[in-house]
C-alpha cells in the first residue's frame, strides 16, 4: 500500500511532453483564430455606428415629443444637448437635454454625423459616411444611413 501511495504521489504533476502537447495546441489554434478576429474591427465599428444612429434617432424621437417637431437642418445635432436659440426655437426643451453624455458623440471613425431634416428618405436623416469620410463606397467605406438601420 506504501509503495503504491508513493506512485499515486509522484505521477500528480505533468511531464514536460505533456505541456509542450498542450502549447503546440494552444499555438495552433490561435493560428487559425486571430488572423479571423483581427479582420474585424471594421465590422464592429460599422455596428457601433448603427447602434450610435439609432441612439441619436431616439433622442430626436423625444425632443420631437417635446417640441412637436424635429430640429431642422441649420440647428442640426446640438439641438440635443443645447438649447436652439435660432429657428424654430421649442417651447418644451427639456433641461440637461436629450442625450445622457450631454454632449452629441462623434461615429467610429471621429467623423460629425450628417444630419438632414426634413430628411430625403424620412422625417430626418441621420448619415455616418464611413471609414473615409466621404459620401458613398463599398466595404469599410461604406455609408452608413438611418433609413438602413432598422
Amino acid at each position: 500500500m506504501n509503495k503504491k501511495h508513493k506512485r499515486i504521489k509522484n505521477n500528480l504533476g505533468f511531464t514536460l511532453i505533456e505541456l509542450m502537447v498542450v502549447i503546440v495546441i494552444l499555438g495552433v489554434l490561435a493560428g487559425l483564430i486571430v488572423p479571423k478576429i483581427m479582420g474585424r474591427p471594421e465590422e464592429a465599428k460599422q455596428l457601433k455606428a448603427k447602434m450610435q444612429i439609432e441612439s441619436l434617432g431616439t433622442a430626436l424621437k423625444l425632443y420631437k415629443l417635446d417640441s412637436g417637431m424635429y430640429p431642422s437642418t441649420e440647428q442640426g445635432l446640438l439641438s440635443l444637448v443645447q438649447a436652439p436659440e435660432t429657428g424654430n426655437v421649442p417651447r418644451k426643451w427639456r433641461q440637461g437635454g436629450y442625450l445622457d453624455k450631454g454632449r452629441v458623440p462623434k461615429d467610429p471613425w471621429g467623423n460629425e454625423f450628417i444630419y438632414l431634416s426634413p430628411g430625403a428618405n424620412d422625417e430626418c436623416d441621420i448619415i455616418s459616411y464611413g471609414s473615409d469620410g466621404v459620401a458613398g463606397g463599398e466595404g469599410k467605406n461604406k455609408d452608413i444611413n438611418s433609413w438602413d438601420t432598422e
